[in-house]
């Protein structure tokens, strides 16, 4: 402890002046303590080891010192996220600097291929349709023959679903194209992409084979017109009028009125009984006695009357045709006639045809028979043209 009165630094140390030695007041002090000592130890060597006292003993002049820096004050947190901001800012603004000519030029041909993709849609699919209009015009327009195979909706639906199919296939390609092209210039690796959509494809394949067949039976029924909306046809296991046509399903309705749903791919053999034309025939059956020149000027008679009578006349395509003896026996002779009718509409044609001859033969009292009768008067009392004597009765057993 320093007992005796305690001085502070500036009365032990005179500060002096640039180049001179420090003045040592406390030196001579023993009872100063020991912090005093270590103050005036201190401003007596640091000072000599200053950059004046330095330069001083060099022999070089001091130069002036550089006047203080002030220190900056300590940034706080938002001026230090400020800042993070504005340099992610930047090196991203450098980023899209150096980027930005490449993905214009890219985006610019990418709106190109969807523009050319769609344009190019857009008229294909108008040329199919003017095409399917023009082959109607043109199925309808093929004369009175040909206008009255097809009846206008089944005309109707079979352009529309070709038309459908052709409009498919065509904007699956062009649009399949158009994103193969896209992917392209986005740098994605086509190989790979491929190969995956074409394991996807066989396993599809493999796992719906039916409905695949179906479709393909159903388009080739489509473009080759084999039936129609309104068409009778035997599809085998069903005969029935066609309601419906799609690519999978064929929808029928049988004479009993039941609605049939046959795949398009169950269909091995088809039978149409209402494409093309038809014949309508009649067999006139008299007695082998009559005179076969007579019947059969009635039967062309009644066939000219059917022909000049609507809605008839325009169901019989050709002038009714009579072929002849088709056939004769000893007690009936058969003349065949046949006319040349639309498809499906045979039955009715041959049912006023039959009506019509049957008058006329009346008209002229000439009785149409069948061998069955004939036999059945043979049994009961015998035929007075014919010569054959009646079976005698039997007599009772036990007589």
């Amino acid at each position: 402890m320093c007992r005796g009165p305690h001085p502070d630094t500036a009365a032990l140390v005179r500060r002096p002046s640039p180049g001179r030695a420090p003045v040592d007041l406390a030196g001579s002090r023993p009872s100063a303590c020991r912090r005093c000592r270590l103050l005036a130890y201190r401003d007596r060597v640091l000072p000599s080891l200053s950059a004046p006292a330095v330069t001083a003993a060099l022999g070089r002049a001091p130069a002036a010192a550089a006047p203080p820096v002030p220190s900056a004050p300590p940034a706080d947190a938002p001026s230090s996220a400020l800042a993070d901001t504005a340099e992610r800012a930047a090196r991203t603004a450098g980023w899209l600097e150096a980027n930005w000519e490449g993905w214009l030029a890219t985006g610019l041909r990418i709106v190109l291929i969807a523009v050319i993709a769609f344009v190019a849609q857009a008229l294909v699919r108008r040329a199919i349709s003017r095409v399917i209009v023009r082959m109607s015009r043109r199925e309808r327009a093929a004369g009175p023959t040909r206008g009255l195979l097809v009846n206008p909706e089944r005309r109707r639906q079979r352009s529309a679903a070709i038309g459908s199919v052709l409009r498919s296939v065509a904007t699956l390609l062009i649009l399949g194209t158009a994103a193969l092209m896209v992917l392209d210039q986005l740098g994605i690796e086509l190989g790979p992409l491929m190969a995956s959509a074409g394991i996807v494809g066989v396993a599809i394949g493999f796992g719906a084979r039916n409905l695949v067949t179906d479709v393909l039976t159903g388009m080739f029924m489509l473009l080759e017109d084999q039936y129609g909306v309104g068409d009778r046809i035997d599809a085998g296991e069903v005969v029935g009028e066609v309601l419906e046509i799609g690519l999978r399903v064929t929808t029928l309705r049988a004479d009993d009125g039941e609605i049939w749903y046959v795949r398009n791919g169950e269909i091995k053999r088809v039978g149409n009984l209402s494409q093309g034309w038809s014949t309508a025939a009649v067999e006139v059956e008299v007695r082998a006695s009559e005179d076969t020149a007579r019947v059969v000027e009635l039967v062309t008679r009644a066939g000219a009357e059917l022909s000049a009578s609507p809605p008839w006349d325009e169901l019989l395509w050709e002038p009714l045709e009579v072929l002849g003896l088709e056939s004769v026996s000893m007690d009936s002779q058969v003349i065949k006639a046949t006319v040349k009718v639309p498809a499906g509409k045979g039955p009715a044609v041959g049912r006023e045809l039959r009506l019509r001859i049957k008058k006329l033969l009346d008209a002229e009292g000439i009785p149409q028979v069948d061998p069955a009768g004939i036999t059945l008067d043979k049994l009961r009392g015998g035929d007075a043209e014919s010569g054959v004597a009646p079976t005698a009765a039997r007599a009772p057993a036990g007589a």
